[in-house]
């Protein structure tokens, strides 16, 4: 199991030790077909994973405005979600530098303009932006902390009526979870459920 949980724990790491092997994966989200580069250090390396893709497929947008996907890997929820609407203006941040020089790749490699991503912890890249809408697929397996304050950070970095979309296993943190919502926006409702996994959606008032 330690070793299991060390080749989780890798994947929010800032430098992954292990040598880039790349891929590329192909996949239809929300009707488009979309190209990925990944490789290993990265999570989901061969496929878009069950999680992300419930993500995707359930994300509410605004009409314009700011969206971030934190936590953003290879970058397939924000390039997504930048390609559904060109009036937005996607930030994709992430610890993992390996992911942010994939996630450049496949902006080009997906030819979307209205998206970009930053390198670092956290909201810490964004600092000063007041976002409509927040996307994660956030780092469980790397521990519960992190995630406690992606929720409880979350509202600094909210314009009013803003919203908080985030993706769990429903077995492992769906009540847990829940709690952390409640507890620092006062609502929590469940987007959807599918596969194993709830979209957990709050509202800044």
């Amino acid at each position: 199991m330690h070793g299991k949980r060390e080749s989780v724990n890798h994947y929010f790491a800032e430098h992954p030790r292990s040598k880039p092997k790349t891929r590329v994966v192909e996949a239809i989200l929300r009707g488009k077909p979309f190209k990925f580069i990944t490789a290993s250090g990265v999570f989901s390396k061969k496929r878009i994973d069950l999680g992300t893709r419930v993500l995707i497929d359930s994300m509410l947008l605004p009409d314009e405005g700011l969206v971030l996907d934190l936590g953003c890997g290879y970058g397939a929820v924000g390039i997504v979600a930048a390609a559904l609407n060109p009036k937005l203006r996607v930030i994709m941040v992430d610890v993992n530098e390996r992911a942010v020089q994939l996630a450049k790749r496949n902006i080009q490699l997906n030819n979307i303009r209205n998206v970009e991503v930053r390198k670092g912890n956290l909201y810490e890249p964004v600092k000063g932006f007041a976002f409509d809408t927040i996307l994660s697929n956030p780092p469980v397996s790397a521990g519960m902390e992190n995630v406690k304050a992606i929720i409880a950070e979350a509202p600094k970095h909210m314009a009013n009526k803003a919203n908080l979309q985030m993706v769990v296993r429903s077995k492992i943190c769906g009540k847990r979870l829940r709690a952390f919502f409640e507890e620092s926006f006062g609502n929590v409702r469940v987007l959807a459920i599918k596969s194993g996994y709830r979209v957990l959606i709050v509202e800044k008032h």
